[in-house]
This record gives structure tokens, sequence and C-alpha cells, in this order.
């Protein structure tokens, strides 16, 4: 068989990658790309493989840049079932119709200036009506039930503890009566997280594709992280202005939900209304509500005495851009808005309001990419651009990093040491270069594992344990008949006999040139 990485390969998002056995093609996520223009311009492109030819898609859980192109699959032709948990088919049910609102006011917008100027109309990768249309081709499944993807393939769901919903997924392929076992670990989630369980482990493993969005970087103490968030919202107060916290509407919201609920119930909060002004993080709210089933002890124990940790006095969700519009003329207001890096959303108007006022603060509290609007502004640029305004950035800008829903890189080796059977190479993916370098030398260093770092678009041959990859059998070969042929210099030999051993060795190098001339044709 074959793996191909047809996303988060250098990059941390875009996630997607193509299983090809004789008989069948299973993509495991199909996410869409985000951070720099370059990068996202691959969302534009035709997929490498024609999408009738894909047999299913295995999801590992609802974030865009892992679920965010399955419409347009959908939209080019795959026929086949897209399996998920159910809170992650519930999360994209929400997440993808926003996705594609989102690209229909971007293209709307970028549209009347090319209009104004000549240029060509562009459209949207997908629209609302495509995005929805996607929605019956979900399946949900159990975590921990074996499920028959395809004759040749089986999957197993496991909680990866990152997002409601969100699964490693161990797939097993049987090739020529001989059995492979991949593990796609999705993101791995961050420990002792509100809410949702710690990730689960995994015994065992032939080969690991494992993300590395953390691998260069350690977390700050869980204890010290609602005590930061303490701080930074007193010291907003005090300033009299507005706090302003871009966060992901799945997860990130609820994780600062949880939070406040624990401050409000210790009476450490001051007089500031907190507004969800995201309709995307509303939604995914109320699925949160509907799956208590997932919940983990210490909120699954507040639930059993009647609270509500995810909906207190206090908090406003807004609802129409009227409302949100009006928070702009407010102070002393706590605002959490989507989207989490800044890229689009009802958060970008709260920054063009608050970024240049000194007596507000802007907290993050979640990874940022490179090229995105939030790194630009974590990064300490002086001025951004935000629907083509510079702004000035005077506000205070904080960071929570151990709010990340992704393991940090002593997690993530912390994960890998539970196995049971090391895996016999680790392809480490979804992470930028240095992270995903810096966790490719620990994994080799400290657990002896093979790693690789695969690029773009890399294919790489997959083979059931014992079995020699031919390129490995002719590497073999080779070097054995150079010890072979030192051996016979250092004896001496006939010149009759010296002259038939250099014709063959002719005739080997004729072949080898043949082959290498078809190779690059």
């Amino acid at each position: 068989m074959r793996l191909q990485f047809l996303g988060a390969a250098g990059t941390v998002t875009g996630s997607c990658f193509l299983l090809d056995t004789e008989s069948t093609r299973i993509m495991i996520e199909c996410g869409m790309f985000q951070g720099k223009k370059e990068v996202r311009e691959r969302n534009y492109e035709s997929f490498k493989v024609p999408p009738r030819s894909v047999n299913h898609v295995l999801l590992t859980h609802a974030h865009i840049d892992h679920s965010g192109m399955i419409p347009k699959l959908i939209k080019n032709g795959f026929k086949g079932k897209v399996y998920a948990t159910a809170p992650t088919v519930e999360l994209c049910e929400v997440l993808l119709p926003d996705s594609a609102y989102i690209q229909e006011m971007e293209v709307e917008r970028k549209n009347r200036k090319f209009r104004r100027a000549g240029k060509s109309m562009i459209e949207p990768i997908y629209t609302v009506n495509e995005a929805y249309k996607s929605l019956p081709f979900f399946k949900a499944v159990q975590y921990d039930e074996i499920i028959q993807v395809t004759p040749d393939i089986k999957a197993r769901f496991v909680d990866a503890g990152h997002i409601l919903g969100s699964a490693m997924i161990e797939v097993w392929v049987n090739e020529n009566g001989r059995e492979s076992k991949l593990v796609f670990s999705g993101d791995i989630g961050n420990k002792d997280r509100p809410i949702i369980k710690d990730p689960s482990s995994v015994a065992e493993a032939d080969y690991l594709i494992m993300e590395s969005t953390y691998g260069a970087r350690l977390h700050e103490n869980h204890e010290q992280e609602i005590e930061a968030l303490h701080k930074v919202i007193w010291e907003t107060y005090e300033k009299g202005g507005n706090l302003i916290i871009p966060a992901f509407a799945v997860e990130r919201t609820q994780d600062l939900l949880f939070h406040l609920f624990q401050l409000a119930e210790s009476k450490r909060m001051p007089a500031m209304t907190v507004y969800i002004d995201s309709p995307l993080a509303t939604a995914a709210t109320d699925v949160f509500r509907k799956h208590h089933e997932v919940f983990d002890q210490v909120a699954s124990e507040i639930i059993k005495r009647g609270q509500d940790p995810l909906q207190q006095a206090g908090i406003k969700f807004t609802k129409s851009a009227e409302e949100s519009k009006a928070l702009n003329q407010i102070d002393r207001a706590i605002i959490i808005s989507a989207s989490g890096m800044c890229e689009a959303g009802r958060i970008r108007h709260h920054l063009k309001y608050n970024l240049w006022r000194p007596d507000s603060t802007v907290l993050f509290v979640g990874f940022q990419a490179d090229g995105s609007l939030g790194r630009q502004i974590l990064d300490g640029q002086k001025t951004v651009k935000i629907f083509g305004d510079e702004i000035a950035v005077k506000a205070d800008i904080r960071y929570i990093e151990s709010y990340s829903a992704h393991a940090d890189q002593a997690g993530l080796i912390e994960w890998v040491k539970n196995f049971t059977r090391p895996p016999r190479e680790v392809f480490i993916v979804h992470g930028e270069p240095e992270s995903a370098s810096t966790l490719a030398a620990l994994l080799k260093s400290e657990l002896g594992l093979k790693t690789t770092i695969p690029e773009w678009q890399q294919i790489v041959e997959i083979l059931p344990e014992g079995t020699v990859k031919p390129e490995e059998e002719v590497r073999a070969a080779y070097e054995s008949l150079a010890a072979k042929l030192q051996k016979l210099v250092a004896v001496g030999m006939e010149p009759a006999r010296r002259e038939e051993i250099l014709a063959r060795i002719a005739e080997l190098e004729n072949i080898i040139d043949q082959d290498v001339n078809k190779a690059a044709v």
C-alpha cells in the first residue's frame, strides 16, 4: 500500500492523508489550509486524485483544518461515507456551513474590488448550500468500536482528548493475507483540560502518523492558567477598557466559560459582563450540552449538582449582527469571539475597534498559524491591516499558552512512551518545520524510533512487517557485491578474469542507466 501526504506536511493546517491499497482508496482527514496566502491558495487547486476514486473518508475531529475541504470533495464527485464520532458529526453540521458563509462573504467583498478594477470574478471553494449537501454523507461511529470500512480495511476511533468528539484512528489494512496497523494521531489533546477527558493511549502500531504542533514547546503549568486569566481580567477592568479574546468556537470558548464559571463561583470576578459574540460558538456550545456522556469527571459532577458551567449569570450570547455592532460602544466588557486566529468572523471587527486603545487588552489563548492576523499581532507588529485599514496596535497583548488543546512537547513524548509495541516508523506531520524536526530528533534520541518528516504530496510505500522494500533489497545486493569485489581485488586475479568481470560490470551499468533514464522520463 501507499500513503500520500496531501496536507499537514511542512505546515500545521490542511490535514489530509491518502491511503492507497490494491483495491481501496481511503482518505484520512480532508482539511483546509490556513495561514499564509501561498498556503491558502492550495485550497483552490484540484484534488491530486479524482474524488470519485476515494472510497471513504475517516475524520478525526471537526476543526476546519481537518474537515474543511469535505464539501469540495463531495462537490467534485466523492460518493462514499465520512466516518466520524457523533459529536464530530454534529459539530461539522455547524462548522462547515459557517466556513462556507465566511467564504461567500469574503468572495463577495473581493469581487466588488475586482469588478471596479475590471478583473475576473472569483468563486468560493464551496457555497453554504454545497456545505449543507455534504452533511448526509457523514456517518456517526462510537468510540472504541471496530468498524469494517472496506473488505480490506478496519478502523477504530479512540478519544484523543483534543476537542469534543476528537479521535485518534487505528487502521488495520489486510494485504495478501498480511495485516499492517497504522495509527493516525489526529490532534493529541492536552491533559487536564476542562470538560473533556484526557487523551487515550494506544498500545501498538506498525506505522504512526503523528502531529507535532507543539513539538518544540512546553506549556505553562495548568494550575497557573486560571490565575493568569484572573490577572488579565482584573488588569483590564482597572484600566477601564475591554478584554478581547479571539477564541476558537469549539473547545476554547467552552474552556473559557468553564474557568469563568469557576472564578464566579469563588467570587473572584469583577463587574464585567461577558459576551460570547459568535453564532458559531453559541451553536457549538449547544452541541456540548447534548453530549454530557463524554464529559470528564469534574464537569460531570457539576452537571449532577444541577449547575451548567456553560451557561451562567453574567454571560450573554449575542445573536444578531446589530447586537454584535453594539458591543463597539461599550467599555469594561469581556468579548469572546471567533475566529481563534483572527482570520475571519466578528473578532476582526472587535480588534478594529479595540487594538488602538491603550486601555484595552487582547488575550490570545490558542495557537496562531504563521501568517495569520493573530500571529502578526502576537509577534509584535506595530500596525496591522483589518478590512483594508491600517490599525495601530496600542492595546496590551497577552498570551496564555497553556490554554492550548494540543499536547506540548512533553505530552507528545509521554503519549508515545505508552506504546507497548513501538511503531516501525513515525511520520511527523501537522507542525511547522522547527516543531516537526525537534520532535523527530527527540523521538529518535530518547526512544530510538525511526522518524520521517514527509514533504507535501510525498508518497511512501507501507509494507507489512517482515517485508523488504524493493529498493532496500537492491541496495543490500549492491553492498554485498561491492564487498565481494573488494575481496577479489585484494587477492589479485588473472588478466583474462579481470576483463570478464569488468565486461559484466559494464553490462550491469548499462541496465541501471536504462532504468534511470526511464524513471526520469
